[in-house]
């Protein structure tokens, strides 16, 4: 599904949830998993793949983001320690659990899960980023559902992302997501904490993350129960999305369908992005990445980049400098003057070879089958003419 458009501001919850069409919805522990049985709430699960399913069935593609992989881990391990290894363990066990769960919920309405297991390293390093992102629109692509988690089987302390929520940001920046949905345990943002002040007011919405805002989103949630996190892991979260011009919905999950009762009108919070998510990824390599090397383009390949093409291999005339895959290289023309800047698919030694070939050549050449462009059209930002 094309991104390339962006996104009007909407404001208020339930038309942010209609309009979207790549949702991430997180799911925390504290909504998936029985604290006192360490096993997935059925009914609850049931409901809200029904409410995933409900949301394909329109056209949109979603994402889940889900915990628990621990606490189930832990269901079957109740002897492990709090060490970090003790952690792992659980988790290398829970995983299965997890998405058992998820497959057999999405089942009956013919959806299909695809486990995505990732580290804040795969987030934030660009050729892992660009792996992971074509993992993912793969998976879209052909109608399943990513379940994603962190990887927590590997991670260290140092790469580790420790709440789902900063992880569910990551995700939609990723994917280029138009709508990131926090199911949280309360019905999104007050002025206090309302379950300790009657006066509490509720926000609906939210135009900018002012330093006033961000503090009323406290600390951790102490009595997150099987779950991590709290207000303020959100905020950040929607700090992070905001930033790929990603919209955030904090809402309560504590009910069953919870997206259908956020669409029929249920209290939440809209953190509102200024920018569509593909007009922010561009801003970000345009203006955040130092090229790394150079492509120089025919006639041709220029013409076709200003008509709204990739840049395919048979229009790279020359290729300079050390880059590697996923790094940014500037466009030139034949006289050298500046056409823009891009990602690159490849890196400059193999860039090299496939320079001038047609893009059925590249497997020949390569010994792989890689990406039919040198730079996605996604992945380039132009220069005024």
């Amino acid at each position: 599904m094309s991104q390339a458009a962006a996104l009007p501001l909407r404001l208020d919850a339930a038309s942010a949830l209609r309009g979207a069409r790549r949702v991430v919805v997180k799911i925390g522990s504290s909504l998936l998993i029985d604290p006192a049985t360490r096993r997935p709430t059925r009914d609850w699960l049931t409901a809200t793949a029904a409410d995933l399913a409900a949301l394909r069935a329109e056209g949109r593609e979603v994402i889940v983001v889900s915990s628990g992989s621990i606490a189930l881990g832990r269901g079957r391990l109740p002897k492990l320690g709090a060490r970090l290894e003790d952690k792992q363990a659980a988790a290398s066990v829970g995983q299965s659990l997890l998405m058992a769960a998820w497959s057999a919920a999405l089942e009956p309405h013919g959806l299909v899960a695809g486990q995505v297991l990732l580290t804040r390293d795969d987030t934030e390093r660009r050729r892992r980023w660009l792996n992971a992102r074509a993992t993912v629109q793969a998976l879209l692509a052909h109608g399943v559902v990513p379940v994603v988690n962190e990887n927590d089987t590997v991670a260290t302390e140092e790469i580790r992302y420790g709440d789902n929520d900063r992880l569910a940001a990551r995700t939609a920046q990723l994917a280029r997501a138009d709508l990131l949905v926090l199911l949280s345990d309360v019905d999104g943002l007050y002025t206090a904490d309302p379950r300790r002040d009657p006066t509490a007011v509720h926000l609906p919405l939210i135009e900018s993350l002012t330093p006033d805002i961000l503090a009323m989103g406290g600390g951790a949630n102490a009595d997150a129960g099987v779950g991590t996190g709290g207000m303020a892991t959100k905020l950040a979260a929607a700090q992070i999305a905001r930033s790929a011009g990603c919209a955030t919905l904090i809402a309560s999950g504590q009910t069953l369908s919870p997206l259908a009762a956020i669409r029929d009108g249920a209290r939440a919070t809209l953190i509102a992005a200024p920018d569509g998510p593909l007009a922010a990824y561009k801003q970000w390599i345009a203006g955040s990445l130092s090229p790394a090397g150079t492509l120089t383009l025919d006639p041709g390949a220029v013409a076709a980049l200003r008509a709204g093409k990739s840049l395919l291999p048979a229009g790279v005339a020359g290729v300079s400098g050390g880059f590697e895959k996923g790094d940014c290289v500037r466009l030139i023309d034949a006289d050298g003057r500046a056409v823009g800047v891009g990602l690159a698919a490849y890196a400059a030694d193999e860039a090299a070879r496939i320079r001038g070939r047609r893009s059925d050549e590249i497997e020949a050449v390569l010994g792989y089958r890689g990406p039919s462009v040198l730079i996605h059209r996604d992945d380039m930002v132009l220069d005024d003419r």
